[in-house]
């Protein structure tokens, strides 16, 4: 049975589209189960454009996690990227933010203190290099990240701007008028 798409959402026929674009080779579609495994070995939730841009076909290339074949620890390492980097601007930067209260004295207690609050914020799940999408399940819509520490900037208003940006000739966007939609956490690094 096909799950039903939200409004708005990449349909398998674009998102085939948009892999022909990728300039990098398309292995076959991940299946339901295949997607469900992969959520559930590695805790997080694909958002639904993803989950439909990965069942139309995987990229693979040093750039795109491999979720069929991959190293389980480097795909977990992709997924720790941005919250590692986070921490790293704390522990090495001075980076707090203002509403975390006062910051703790020393580097490794702000490190834990900043860990604990970060378990909560939503996981950004790695699409192509350190571009990631939030993993918000059943959603459409976000934009999709470009992420380094706290250096943080909007690569696309949505999947489908950003692989029309990075990856169609001519780059043309597709965002919407309004801009990008709100991340908790992660939008307040986006100027």
């Amino acid at each position: 049975m096909t799950p039903v798409q939200p409004a708005g959402a990449l349909t398998p026929e674009e998102a085939r589209h948009l892999q022909e674009n990728l300039r990098e080779p398309v292995r076959p579609g991940l299946s339901e189960a295949e997607l469900d495994d992969v959520e559930h070995r590695f805790g997080f939730r694909f958002a639904a454009d993803h989950r439909t841009f990965l069942s139309a076909g995987v990229p693979i290339g040093d750039r795109w996690p491999d979720w069929r074949c991959g190293n389980p620890d480097q795909l977990r390492k992709r997924l720790a990227w941005p919250v590692d980097g986070v921490l790293y601007d704390v522990e090495h930067n001075g980076f707090w933010l203002p509403d975390w209260g006062t910051r703790p004295v020393g580097p490794e207690d702000a490190v834990r203190e900043a860990r604990r609050r970060l378990a909560d914020v939503p996981q950004l799940v790695p699409v192509c290099g350190h571009r990631y999408l939030p993993g918000l399940p059943g959603t459409v819509g976000y934009p999709v990240l470009s992420v380094y520490q706290t250096d943080i900037i909007v690569y696309g208003s949505d999947l489908r701007d950003y692989l029309h940006r990075e990856f169609a000739t001519g780059g043309i966007s597709t965002a919407p008028p309004d801009g990008p939609r709100y991340i908790p956490f992660w939008s307040r690094f986006i100027d």
